[in-house]
């Protein structure tokens, strides 16, 4: 799938654009960073609710293509501009993280 898929097929909301014919490959869905770190995927969405410049850090460290922010959580600005930086895609939904790990479980199978 692609990032663009994130908003067309889901209705995410897109918060910042990145990359959006960048191949999504995986997703990971944690709230603890050093467990994204660890263990998420090169080419991958990150799904969680940490809203913060860190986030963009660590998915630019792991080389994810895009997060997508949960539970209708604001993005502060300063994630923006990190993500704008890294060209990292940012979404938003009010959706929990189980259900947008399904939906996008389900695009990528």
């Amino acid at each position: 799938m692609k990032v663009s898929d994130l908003k067309t097929k889901l209705n995410y909301e897109e918060v910042c654009a990145g990359d959006s014919d960048a191949d999504i490959r995986s997703g990971y869905t944690s709230d603890l960073l050093s467990d994204v770190m660890g263990n998420a995927l090169d080419d991958s969405v990150l799904i969680t609710i940490q809203a913060h410049k860190n986030t963009i850090a660590v998915a630019t460290l792991v080389g994810m293509a895009a997060v997508v922010i949960c539970n209708n959580r604001e993005v502060p600005q300063d994630m923006i501009d990190a993500a704008n930086d890294e060209e990292v895609a940012v979404f938003r939904t009010g959706k929990n993280q189980f259900a947008v790990s399904c939906e996008i479980g389900a695009l990528l199978n």
